[in-house]
């Protein structure tokens, strides 16, 4: 094994500024990091709420392979953004430079009050959740083992970014193993001859095929959400120039393979109509293959997932609020790097106990109804920054890039219309929850005008840099 070049009391390689973030995630940490903030726990639930929408096998996969291929439209996207501006904050920086500081400032906002806090008390309930089904505990310790998880993960990310890395490698190794098992025992093993009969029969197609995949297309496109979360950690990656525009391609074509042969499991075990009625697809799968020690490993593989995607969420998240910080439009604790983690302790800590709180009230799951259609509200706007950029770069104002989306602008803008689809999609299918979302990220606005006021002039021309902890 290579030895790690030396670092100075701070942290620092030779090189390296000594009050920046620490350049420890190579290319494998980087694909990890995009298996993993895709890869939850919807390749375990949602195939069942697709077939249900699109009902024959064909049409099925057919939505899979369609959101696979707006996912990697998306990979490509951000890939080209990453390259332009490797910075932390991702999508933040982005919307900020392209479009002003107000857009940046709610994107922050949304993820710091209910999206990524939420998401981290959801997940870690979820967690909990399948852990007392393995362990046969009470319903008593639901709620510690998901503070424990919390705060757990906090503490791994807390002490830098290579063992959140670490952890983040391990459970997402491990997450596609549980995937491999299952795959593999689905299209290698001998299916019980109920499930053959119902799955080479012909379910009927929908009456409308296209308003059906489009309908399917809302669940495909949320499982596939996550990619972008890679960008977050842009300036902790090495030669993120190179390696997270890869690092996105991979992470993606990845997960669209691993999808397609997951529900090509479910296909061949239950059957169109039987994924349908399933709550629990993949454990039906296996549990059909395996008896009930399938069960019990596929429910330990969603509790690996789960925890790992948690792991991500709280790794990549208060990088966000730090460059919102370093902007003067937060806190300025926040926007500090610890001397020797060069991590971002404080908006870590902050992060923890917000979600905690959230975990406590069980506000989190009406916080995430509310707000479940900003994720991809962002996406498309982020996507839209590629126009600005490409218009500055004709213009001579930025340097041209190497890497370049394929099919500039039709892809982009096909994209852009994904986006906007799931966005219009589910404010229709829930209008009051969607309203709610809308007011509860609006009231980020008299937020974002007091701290502009307060940093007058230096919100307009925001910095880049950052501080380490006590220096002046």
């Amino acid at each position: 094994m290579r030895p790690s070049p030396p670092t100075d009391e701070a942290g620092a390689r030779p090189g390296e500024s000594r009050d920046g973030y620490a350049r420890r995630v190579g290319l494998f940490s980087g694909v990890m990091l995009v298996i993993g903030g895709i890869i939850g726990s919807g390749i375990f639930l949602n195939p069942a709420i697709v077939a249900q929408r699109v009902h024959t096998p064909g049409l099925t996969l057919g939505v899979w392979l369609l959101g696979g291929g707006v996912a990697l439209i998306g990979a490509f996207v951000y890939g080209e953004l990453g390259q332009r501006i490797p910075k932390a904050g991702g999508s933040y920086v982005y919307l900020r430079d392209a479009f002003g500081p107000l857009p940046a400032f709610l994107n922050a906002w949304g993820m710091m009050l209910m999206i990524a806090t939420g998401a981290i008390a959801a997940v870690a309930v979820t967690f909990a959740n399948y852990t007392l089904a393995l362990t046969g505990l009470g319903p008593d310790y639901r709620f510690p083992l998901a503070v424990g998880a919390i705060v757990l993960l906090s503490g791994v990310n807390y002490f830098g970014v290579r063992p959140g890395a670490l952890t983040q490698n391990v459970f997402t190794v491990l997450k596609l193993v549980a995937l491999a098992v299952l795959v593999g025992a689905g299209l290698l093993m001998t299916v019980p001859v109920p499930a053959v009969v119902e799955a080479v029969s012909a379910p009927e197609a929908p009456d409308s095929i296209v308003l059906a995949m489009g309908a399917a297309l809302v669940p495909v496109l949320f499982s596939y959400g996550g990619w972008q979360q890679t960008n977050f950690v842009a300036e902790e990656m090495v030669n993120p120039e190179r390696n997270l525009p890869r690092a996105l391609l991979l992470g993606v074509i990845g997960v669209v393979a691993v999808y397609l042969l997951a529900n090509l499991t479910y296909l061949r075990t239950l059957g169109a109509a039987g994924l349908a009625a399933s709550s629990a697809p993949a454990a039906d799968a296996l549990g059909q293959l395996l008896g009930p020690g399938g069960r019990t490993f596929i429910t330990a593989g969603v509790a690996l997932s789960t925890f790992g995607f948690l792991n991500l969420v709280i790794l990549v998240s208060p990088r966000v609020y730090q460059a919102m910080a370093s902007d003067g439009l937060f806190f300025p604790q926040l926007a500090r790097l610890h001397p020797r983690y060069r991590t971002p302790t404080t908006a870590i800590l902050f992060q923890a106990v917000w979600a905690i709180l959230l975990t406590g009230t069980g506000t989190y799951g009406e916080l995430l109804d509310y707000v479940v259609f900003a994720d991809w509200l962002v996406f498309g706007a982020t996507a839209a920054t590629l126009f600005v950029y490409r218009a500055r770069e004709r213009q001579g104002l930025v340097p041209r890039v190497a890497y370049r989306v394929p099919g500039y602008p039709v892809t982009p803008l096909l994209f852009i219309a994904a986006a906007l689809y799931v966005v219009l999609g589910s404010a229709a299918s829930n209008p009051l929850n969607a309203l709610k979302g809308t007011l509860l990220l609006g009231a980020g606005v008299p937020v974002f005008l007091y701290w502009r006021r307060r940093k007058g002039e230096r919100a307009e021309t925001p910095a880049v840099s950052v501080k380490a902890v006590g220096e002046p």
